[in-house]
């Protein structure tokens, strides 16, 4: 039996930018819909159930960041934006409303193919290769097989891809320094850049989650110079 065909969506308003990359991403293996604005694109989602999201910022009537906010709130979809603007304020709230990864035009195809390919890897890594621990700290649990955080109700904390990557991250090298480079790897497959700052944007989501006022320090602290330290105790138990 051959594996199934990873399902892509790409949302653009331009008909050239669309056909290029279905044909594009289609030689490379991908079975590919196309949508031109948010009622094609919600229709799409129903009918094909995407497994990525290829999603312009820039669309006629709702536009990429609101679509991108309201799929967020009901879907897990890793989603990666595309955007004609170099300000980094656009790539900044793309990431905080819960994009997985973002790519400015204009852009290889290449390019797109290896941030495609990053962010279904990150998915399904653990389900390839799964741990059998789970670990907690404060009132939270991670089973990083399940991709999971819950509080101490029980209940379910609602983490983006990259939001929980970020976590495993800091939660398997718990109080020791981890540098931006070494957490852009980890969550976004990619080296870092001197005006690339997704990773503090995520680490402020992250924080907004599992902080509270009452915490006497950051779970999360910033090293100056150095990068993020996981303040937190972590314990292992096998369940």
């Amino acid at each position: 039996m051959s594996a199934p065909t990873t399902r892509i969506l790409i949302v653009d308003d331009d008909e050239d930018i669309r056909r290029l990359l279905t044909s594009f991403l289609t030689e490379e293996g991908f079975a590919v819909s196309e949508a031109s604005d948010a009622t094609s694109l919600d229709q799409a989602v129903v009918r094909d159930h995407p497994d990525l999201i290829v999603l312009d910022l820039m669309l006629p009537g709702e536009d990429g960041l609101s679509i991108c906010r309201r799929i967020r709130s009901s879907s897990a979809v890793p989603v990666i934006m595309l955007t004609a603007r170099s300000a980094e304020v656009d790539r900044v709230v793309g990431l905080e409303i819960g994009a997985d990864d973002y790519l400015t035009k204009p852009f290889s195809k290449r390019e797109l193919l290896a941030r495609i390919r990053s962010v279904l890897r990150r998915g399904r890594l653990v389900a390839l290769n799964p741990p059998t621990t789970v670990l907690r700290f404060q009132d939270f649990k991670v089973d990083l097989n399940a991709r999971r955080l819950t509080n101490r109700s029980g209940q379910d904390v609602s983490l983006t891809s990259a939001e929980f990557d970020l976590l495993a991250c800091f939660v398997q090298a718990p109080q020791r320094v981890l540098s931006r480079d070494r957490l852009l790897d980890a969550v976004h497959g990619r080296a870092s850049d001197p005006f690339d700052r997704s990773v503090d944007t995520l680490v402020s989501r992250l924080r907004k989650k599992i902080e509270t006022a009452s915490d006497n320090e950051r779970l999360i602290a910033t090293i100056r110079n150095h990068g993020y330290l996981f303040t937190a105790t972590v314990q292992v138990s096998n369940e």
